[in-house]
């Protein structure tokens, strides 16, 4: 027997995820709610959803959708409304999965209480929590848990992280917040946002820090103990950083496995400095992987060094479709219907699996968290695991605020053992 689950936020970016939790061969029932009845309605008179969304299933708010008897509910709202949005749904008896970040406002000491309080909602509800963060799933990401989980990095040295998103960039975000902002929470964030602005909090890039934490995190399985980080301040007084104190912001980290790690997140410089510009680098004393690439060494047996034989590195190009994990055939089968559903089953079969949505991140989080649900396990990407993504952005915007003061990062522990 499947799951049951309601999409919460019906937009562009939650319309990406739709199709993939209706498709998904767990999962028997879906539910849709959206402020905007439009949404609702497109959804549910198209033909692909018939078989698993009933009227009945259809909400206008949140407040109904968490009186219904899903078993669990997929919130991909605006930002500001993540984190008190999945508390109610949990309080409510639902697991949960949040679209990045954990929440976005300006009041640093907020966000911390709000990671407080998601903490202790999962502790005290035994409801499941997940974060939607696509570089988690990333095949770089993927491929390089493989090879720290085998040892094959040594010792973890050091690492970076960033995202360099230009306000001006293609996915520009000035569009972006534009269209949040024509809607009824947009709304009401903009009134939100000018009690913010009045008391003097500043908003930053680090404040959105996940897609460039995560991965080295992730990866070395570490979590950040202290930062220094310095941030640059617009000088052309662009109305798009009138709210914000920096328009980038770069920061040093002293990890808890001794190592240092380097993230940035930029919104006032093209380009990026390497191929991606979302990406992260791994070194460590036997292992690296930087841009698609791989280097290892045999180091010699120092009780006996030969020194006409002494190893060379190895070096390995790598390809996107060998560093991802594979999927239940049935699961693959499934994602490849739900954006070709007008192929045949058995074209499908033939077909190769290409994952798509930020890297091929959207088939896999869409996966974990249908399969966590049903088993009632603890995610991948669970709430300890997400609140050290948030913190690092919170306590390094601190520390540029204060021109580069070293301060501690917080930390809730890890997850309990299965």
């Amino acid at each position: 027997m499947g799951i049951s689950l309601g999409l919460v936020g019906l937009g562009s970016f939650g319309s990406c995820f739709a199709p993939l939790f209706k498709n998904h061969p767990w999962v028997d029932r879906i539910g849709l709610c959206d402020t905007e009845p439009d949404r609702v309605a497109r959804f549910f008179k198209d033909p692909f959803y018939a078989d698993k969304v009933s009227e009945a299933d259809c909400f206008s708010s949140l407040d109904e959708i968490c009186r219904a008897d899903f078993d669990a509910l997929v919130i991909i709202t605006q930002p500001w409304l993540h984190a008190p949005q999945c508390i109610q749904a949990m309080e409510s008896g639902k697991h949960v999965y949040s679209a990045v970040p954990i929440i976005s406002i300006p009041d640093d000491d907020e966000t911390l209480d709000w990671c407080d309080k998601l903490v202790d909602t999962v502790k005290r509800t035994g409801q499941q929590y997940m974060l939607g963060e696509t570089t988690y799933y990333r095949p770089q990401a993927q491929f390089c848990r493989r090879m720290a989980k085998s040892g094959s990095f040594g010792d973890f040295v050091y690492a970076e992280g960033e995202y360099f998103h230009d306000v001006d960039s293609g996915c520009n975000l000035r569009q972006v917040n534009a269209s949040r902002a024509n809607s009824k929470p947009g709304r009401e964030w903009q009134e939100l946002r000018q009690k913010y602005i009045r008391v003097g909090h500043l908003s930053g890039p680090m404040h959105y820090p996940t897609h460039s934490t995560s991965g080295p995190v992730c990866v070395m399985n570490a979590h950040a103990v202290e930062v220094t980080a310095y941030g640059y301040r617009n000088r052309t007084n662009d109305p798009f950083f009138a709210d914000s104190a920096f328009s980038n912001e770069m920061a040093l980290f002293r990890m808890s496995n001794g190592a240092t790690v380097r993230i940035c997140e930029m919104r006032e410089t093209p380009g990026c400095p390497g191929h991606e510009s979302e990406t992260f680098r791994v070194f460590g004393t036997l292992g690296s992987f930087s841009e698609n690439r791989w280097w290892s060494i045999k180091r010699p047996d120092f009780a006996n060094i030969d020194l006409e034989a002494l190893p060379k590195p190895e070096y390995r190009a790598l390809k996107e479709q060998e560093m991802f994990d594979p999927l239940p055939p049935e699961v693959e089968l499934a994602f490849k219907q739900a954006y070709n559903p007008e192929k045949s089953m058995d074209e499908l079969r033939e077909s190769d699996f290409h994952p798509w949505g930020h890297g091929g991140s959207h088939p896999y989080l869409a996966h974990e968290f249908v399969s966590a649900v049903r088993d009632n396990r603890i995610p991948a990407i669970n709430i300890w695991e997400s609140v050290r993504y948030m913190a690092m952005g919170i306590a390094a915007h601190r520390s540029a605020l204060k021109d580069g003061e070293t301060l501690p990062v917080p930390d809730w522990g890890d997850a309990p053992s299965a």
